[in-house]
């Protein structure tokens, strides 16, 4: 299904390693690249998302308010929203654009060997076969398998860090939820990653770390701006009349 995305990015990557002198470094361009490409879809689902926080105690008053008539609360919901100019999906599309992408380089990462054959994938020697994972060199000894047992640890971490930030923007039950599910993501994450080639998750390492620099550093502005924006907007709009 992602054959044509998997092609494209093999594209890309040979063209990396033509300048590149380590595969694991041609890993982490690529990321570099990816990431950027989607930085400006982050930064308007944080907007979305910031609104939608905003937004959300109308939300609940409304849904309240018409709780015994559904067809009648529908009706209010997509007058609110279209006065507000506002998608509920607005935060999920980049999201969504994001996951052809992510399988196709899971898939071109996994097999590395089909699309480049004869070659030698390492990091610099820190990660020597990015085609092994921690179950196969664990065997070998913890020597052996440390520094994929590194990579694996940071895998789960790195998934765990945005989402307990994330969730200094939410407040009770729905904060420690958040982070309820957090900590068993990362947990879920450790037995995924426990068979998954080293150069996927240096992929995903490198790609998480990006995350979490780029959520301290600039989305979370990005979403106290819109949300700043969002309340003024509120507090100027027309006092409605029931």
């Amino acid at each position: 299904m992602w054959d044509w995305i998997v092609n494209v990015l093999f594209q890309i990557l040979a063209l990396i390693q033509q300048s590149a002198v380590d595969w694991g470094l041609s890993i982490i361009i690529l990321v570099v690249i990816i990431r950027l490409l989607l930085t400006p879809m982050m930064i308007k689902s944080s907007k979305s998302t910031a609104r939608m926080q905003v937004l959300t105690p109308k939300i609940q008053e409304i849904q309240e308010r018409y709780a015994d008539g559904p067809q009648r609360q529908s009706q209010e919901m997509q007058k609110f929203y279209a006065e507000n100019k506002f998608s509920p999906f607005g935060g999920c599309l980049p999201l969504l654009i994001q996951m052809p992408i992510l399988c196709a380089l899971f898939t071109l990462l996994q097999h590395l060997g089909d699309y480049f054959d004869g070659e030698t994938f390492s990091f610099y020697g820190i990660l020597p076969n990015l085609q092994t994972s921690v179950a196969a060199t664990l065997p070998q000894g913890f020597g052996v398998a440390a520094p994929y047992v590194v990579a694996l640890l940071l895998f789960a971490v790195l998934t765990l860090i945005p989402q307990l930030y994330m969730s200094r923007n939410q407040t009770g039950a729905q904060a420690q939820t958040m982070k309820t599910t957090a900590i068993i993501m990362s947990f879920f994450m450790l037995f995924i990653g426990w068979s998954l080639p080293a150069g996927v998750l240096l992929y995903y390492d490198v790609s998480s770390a990006w995350q979490v620099i780029q959520q301290i550093f600039v989305t979370q502005k990005v979403i106290d701006k819109a949300k700043a924006e969002e309340e003024e907007r509120m507090a100027n709009a027309p006092i409605e009349v029931n």
